[in-house]
C-alpha cells in the first residue's frame, strides 16, 4: 500500500472541463487526449450511446510529466507527475444541470467550438457557467478537417479573431485559442485516421496548468458521479473530492439517504490508494450498499451537510439573462448537486435615510455596493418587488447589494457557502437566449420543515406604507378631526397610537376613531401652532360658502379648500405572522 499511496501524492490532479455546445466533438476530443478512461467515461449511458451525445459527466485522463513551471523550487519536489482529468460535459441544452454539477471540480476549462458552426447558445451557456465557476480557460476549434484546404487557414484564423472579440467582456479575455481535428472525417469514420493538432493542444493544456489550492483540512465533500457494484468487493462510488480528505476505514455519510458507510478500499484511477484529497478524483468502495439507491450525490463527513427547505443566498443577475427577476416567480436552483423549482423573494439593505421611506418601485439608493454586506438576521431589510440594477443609471457600476430568500418545492442537500445558479430551464432551448438567470452563494439555511413559523419571523424583511388624509377640523388646541385616510371598514383600534404628521409641520398620535364613517381623532402633545388654527379655521369658513351655516357642508368641506394634509408613514415586516405595524 505504501509504494500506490506514494504515486497518489506523486501525481499532481488537474481537472479539466471539456464544455461546448451539444456535436462540437467534446467526447472524441476527450478520446484523443486520453490513454485511461475512467468508470463514467466516454457515453457510457445507454441513453446516450443511442443518440451519441454525452449524457452525464463523463471522466477520462491522461498523465504526463510535470512542465517545468510546476516544478518545487528549493528542492521542495512534490509531484513528479501531472495527471490531466478530463470532465466531459453535456451539451444538451435540458442537461445544463448536470454541467453546472461537474464545473464545480473544474481547473481549468476547455470550450469546444465547432470551426463551422461558431459561438451557439450553449456555447454562451457554458462561457457563463465556466466565468462563475473557473478561473482559466483555453478555446479548441474542432473539425477543422472540414474546412477546404486552401481556405483552411483564414476561416481559422477569422474565426479566432470573433472569438477575442466575444470574450473581450469575459474573464477570459485574451485566452489561447488552438485549432484541432479530434476525429477527421467525423465519428463514422475509421479509427484509421489520426487525429490533427493534438500533441500541440496537450503542450498548450500543459503550459495552461497551475498547482491548484488543494486544502486535506476540514470536512469531506464527495460528489459522487457514478455508483456500480462488484462482485465479491461491494459498491464503488466513484466521483471527485470537493473539501477535505478520506482514508480506508472512515466512515462516510450519504446524507440523501440518511446512511452511513464505512470505506473498504480506496483507488485511483484503478491503482489501489490509502487515502484521497480534495481535487482528488477517486473510486471508494463501501459494502452493503445497494448502487442503484444512487447514481448521483454528495457524500460527506457524518452530520456535516444539511437538508434545508428554504435558504437565504447573495444575488447578481447574469447580464446575459433578458428576462425580469420578479419576487414571487420561480425558477430552477441548482445547488450542490441538484436542480430544484423555488420559488424567490429578493431583498435589500434599507434605503439611505430610511425613515423617509420609498415607494417599493423606486430604485434603492442603498450603500455602495463595495461594501459587501455580510447578511445576519439582527439586521433589518427592505422589501423588493424584483431584483433592481443599475442600468441606465449614467454611473453605471455593479448592482446594489442584494438577496434573496428561495424557497424550495422540495428539500435539497447541500454544503453552506456553496455556489448557487438561478436558470429558467423550462424556455425554449432553441430560442437563442441565455436561460441563466442569476448566481450567488448560500449564506442561511432553514432546515425546519415548518420554518414558515419557527424561523421567517426572524427576518425581518419590511414594506413601507405611507396614507395620506386631511384635517376636518379643529376641536381645540391640542385635538384635531381627520378624514380620509381609512376606509370606513377599517378596524381603527390597529392604529391608535401611531404617529402622524400635519403638512404644518406639527406632529401627533391617532387616539381613536371619532363617529362611525372612518374619521379618527389625532392628538397634537405640542400643541396647535396660532398660523395652523388659523388657517384652519379661515378655510372652514370658505368652506362654508354662502351656504347659511348648512350642517351638511360643516360635516363634508370640499376637499380642495382643505389645506392641512394628515401623513402616515409606518412599516410592516412581510413574514410577521401579527402583520404588525411599526414605526421608526
Amino acid at each position: 500500500m505504501s509504494e500506490s499511496a506514494d504515486s497518489r501524492t506523486n501525481t499532481l490532479n488537474f481537472n479539466v472541463g471539456v464544455l461546448g455546445h451539444v456535436d462540437s466533438g467534446k467526447t472524441s476530443l476527450a478520446r484523443a487526449l486520453s490513454s485511461t478512461a475512467s468508470t463514467a467515461a466516454f457515453d457510457k449511458n445507454p441513453q446516450s450511446r443511442e443518440r451519441g451525445i454525452t449524457l452525464d459527466l463523463g471522466f477520462s485522463s491522461f498523465t504526463v510529466d510535470l512542465p517545468d513551471h510546476l516544478r518545487g523550487s528549493g528542492g521542495q519536489q512534490r509531484h513528479d507527475s501531472l495527471q490531466f482529468t478530463l470532465v466531459d460535459c453535456p451539451g444538451h441544452a435540458s442537461l445544463i444541470r448536470t454541467i453546472i454539477g461537474g464545473a464545480q471540480i473544474i481547473d481549468l476549462m476547455m470550450l469546444v467550438v465547432d470551426v463551422v458552426k461558431g459561438v451557439q447558445t450553449q456555447t454562451a451557456e457554458c462561457l457563463l457557467i465556466g466565468e462563475l465557476t473557473c478561473p482559466r480557460m483555453v478555446v479548441v476549434l474542432n473539425k477543422v478537417d472540414l474546412l477546404p484546404r486552401n481556405k483552411r487557414q483564414s476561416a481559422i484564423e477569422k474565426m479566432t479573431k470573433r472569438l477575442h472579440k466575444t470574450l473581450e467582456s469575459t474573464r477570459f479575455k485574451e485566452c489561447p485559442v488552438i485549432a484541432v481535428a479530434a476525429k477527421p472525417g467525423g465519428p463514422e469514420a475509421p479509427d484509421t485516421e489520426e487525429p490533427q493538432g493534438v500533441p500541440e493542444l496537450i503542450e498548450l493544456l500543459k503550459k495552461q496548468t497551475y498547482l491548484p489550492q488543494r486544502d486535506p483540512g476540514g470536512e469531506l465533500l464527495m460528489a459522487v458521479d457514478h455508483c456500480f457494484s462488484i462482485r465479491g468487493q461491494g459498491t464503488v462510488m466513484t466521483g471527485t473530492i470537493l473539501q477535505g480528505s478520506l482514508a480506508v476505514n472512515d466512515t462516510v455519510e450519504i446524507p440523501a439517504l440518511k446512511v452511513t458507510k464505512k470505506i473498504k478500499s480506496v483507488q485511483m484511477f484503478r491503482k489501489p490508494v490509502s487515502g484521497a484529497m480534495q481535487g482528488d478524483r477517486v473510486g471508494v468502495c463501501v459494502t452493503q450498499f445497494d448502487p442503484k439507491q444512487l447514481e448521483r450525490g454528495l457524500v460527506c463527513t457524518p452530520g456535516t451537510l444539511r437538508t434545508l427547505y428554504a435558504a437565504v443566498i447573495s444575488i447578481r443577475k447574469i447580464g446575459y439573462f433578458k428576462g425580469s427577476l420578479a419576487t414571487r416567480a420561480k425558477f430552477h436552483i441548482t445547488v450542490g448537486h441538484e436542480t430544484v423549482m423555488a420559488r424567490v423573494t429578493f431583498f435589500g439593505l434599507p434605503p439611505v435615510g430610511a425613515s423617509e421611506p420609498l415607494s417599493d418601485s423606486k430604485p434603492l439608493p442603498s450603500q455602495p455596493c463595495c461594501l459587501e454586506t455580510p447578511f445576519t438576521l439582527d439586521r433589518e431589510y427592505f422589501y423588493q418587488d424584483e431584483y433592481l440594477t443599475r442600468q441606465g443609471e449614467p454611473s453605471s457600476g455593479p448592482d446594489p447589494e442584494q438577496w434573496a430568500l428561495l424557497e424550495f418545492e422540495r428539500p435539497v442537500t447541500c454544503p453552506s457557502l456553496c455556489l448557487v445558479i438561478g436558470s429558467k430551464l423550462d424556455a425554449d432551448i432553441h430560442a437563442n437566449a441565455c436561460r441563466l438567470a442569476f448566481q450567488g452563494r448560500l449564506l442561511q439555511g432553514f432546515e425546519d420543515k415548518s420554518y414558515t413559523e419557527t424561523a421567517l419571523p426572524h427576518l425581518r424583511i419590511y414594506k413601507t406604507k405611507q396614507k395620506e388624509g386631511q384635517v376636518e377640523r379643529v376641536t381645540d388646541d391640542y385635538t384635531v378631526i381627520g378624514r380620509n385616510l381609512f376606509k370606513k371598514e377599517t378596524n381603527l383600534q390597529l392604529f391608535v397610537g401611531l404617529k402622524v404628521a400635519l403638512s404644518t409641520g406639527e406632529t401627533g398620535v391617532i387616539e381613536g376613531g371619532f363617529g362611525q364613517s372612518g374619521k379618527f381623532k389625532i392628538r397634537i402633545q405640542e400643541g396647535l401652532r396660532p398660523e395652523t388654527k388659523q388657517l384652519l379655521i379661515s378655510s372652514k369658513k370658505k368652506g362654508k360658502g354662502g351656504s347659511k351655516g348648512s350642517p351638511a357642508n360643516e360635516e363634508e368641506p370640499k376637499a380642495e379648500s382643505q389645506p392641512v394634509s394628515i401623513h402616515l408613514h409606518f412599516k410592516r415586516y412581510v413574514f410577521d405572522p401579527h402583520k404588525k405595524m411599526v414605526q421608526s
